[in-house]
């Protein structure tokens, strides 16, 4: 699946990934291929992003993830990476 990762001032990560977990507002989600469609804000917290036997790790000021036809779009106010 894509996921991109944006901030009102960049694009921060772009690409293809196997599962992204997010700091939902009840609590941490994971996202896996073929998730059902989804729009839901997010709390600060880490956004861990898997793809290609490698584990990237970022933290977000929140924001809002959507999910739709295996494109994950998350935007927050501010993103540092770990």
């Amino acid at each position: 699946m894509k996921l991109e990762i944006l901030t009102p001032d960049k694009k921060v990560f772009e690409g293809e990934v196997t599962s992204v977990t997010v700091p939902g507002a009840l609590g941490s989600f994971e996202i896996l291929n073929n998730h059902a469609p989804i729009i839901s804000t997010l709390d600060d917290g880490k956004v861990i992003i898997r793809g290609a036997g490698k584990e990237h790790k970022f933290y977000t000021k929140g924001g809002v993830v959507e999910v739709i036809d295996n494109k994950v779009t998350v935007l927050a106010e501010s993103v540092i990476e770990k």
